[in-house]
């Protein structure tokens, strides 16, 4: 069967290279962008998820609602009321788009800057709408309105391509709760992880992160990170916590919270305890496990303490 033409299309944009250059440049000037704690407010790591398309809800739903309002004869105030509003509520919502694309990998920008190079000609059609109503042109207000619409469209379309196709904002490690089997998994003697090194390790073919602190503490994680699936093991360790080598999120040891993004969902963490010289850990919340962040314990019963960081 030959190949559906839109996918064939996107699949070629997410390959062409041509302006990765540019992407680059955006990414850079993005990131060097002096938001502070904003930043994370922007990625929806406070939401525990992107809050880019939750925002774009109010600009997209008042640019339709205009719409059906420009079918009616009449109706031009209100629809013009409806043009500003979604005028108004863009920029906000683009700039949380930009945080998040400037974190992502290169196919996904590409598919990325198509989508806001469509939404931009949107505003600025939805800006030509919104001058002709006041000026009385009526006619060349809904034309110009029509024809946002259908960018908009093209740019959700292209949306709905990166967050289902490419799984940009996904969680990446959500599937860990569902394959990892429950019980005690060993991941190897207390001397193979050297304290303070990051160690990867396998439980039922699932990457876990191991860490043991210099005080005898053992910590583990899901080892791919759950904003796109960097390899934590490969990262640095500091302040009981772990940051991804990749976009530089920073997840918790003792319990995989995310202190900061772009990573808006946690790590699914480990308890650990450590038998006869060997580290066994099991997934939290499972067979009865304690609640994160209640410390790891040894068959005996002896306590292994967490760092903590803010």
């Amino acid at each position: 069967m030959r190949q559906n033409r839109v996918l064939w299309l996107l699949d070629r944009l997410e390959r062409e290279p041509r302006a990765d250059a540019l992407i680059d440049t955006l990414r850079r000037g993005v990131r060097a962008l002096p938001l502070g704690r904003g930043r994370d407010l922007l990625h929806g790591r406070w939401l525990g998820h992107p809050v880019h398309p939750l925002m774009v809800q109010v600009p997209i739903g008042s640019w339709l609602s205009a719409a059906v309002l420009d079918l009616r004869p009449g109706r031009s105030r209100e629809s013009g009321l409806l043009v500003g509003v979604g005028l108004g509520t863009a920029a906000p919502a683009a700039v949380a788009g930009w945080v998040d694309w400037a974190e992502l990998h290169h196919r996904q920008q590409r598919v990325g800057l198509v989508h806001a190079l469509s939404n931009t000609v949107a505003v600025g059609l939805y800006a030509a709408s919104l001058v002709c109503r006041v000026k009385g042109r009526e006619g060349a207000g809904r034309a110009y309105g029509f024809l946002g619409l259908t960018a908009v469209g093209v740019g959700g379309m292209l949306g709905g391509h990166l967050a289902y196709r490419q799984a940009s904002g996904a969680n990446h490690a959500e599937e860990v709760p569902n394959v990892v089997s429950p019980g005690w998994h060993r991941v190897g003697s207390v001397d193979e992880f050297p304290a303070g090194e990051p160690v990867r390790r396998s439980v039922d073919d699932v990457p876990v992160l191991v860490v043991r602190e210099s005080g005898g503490a053992v910590h583990a994680l899901a080892e791919r990170c759950s904003h796109l699936a960097g390899p934590l093991s490969e990262g640095t360790v500091a302040d009981g916590c772990v940051r991804c080598p990749w976009h530089g999120s920073v997840f918790r040891l003792s319990d995989g919270w995310n202190v900061r993004g772009p990573a808006t969902a946690p790590q699914p963490s480990f308890e650990t305890r450590i038998t006869g010289g060997h580290v066994e850990v099991r997934l939290r919340h499972q067979n009865g496990g304690e609640p994160a962040g209640q410390g790891n314990r040894t068959r005996s019963g002896a306590a292994h303490g967490h760092g903590d960081h803010d």
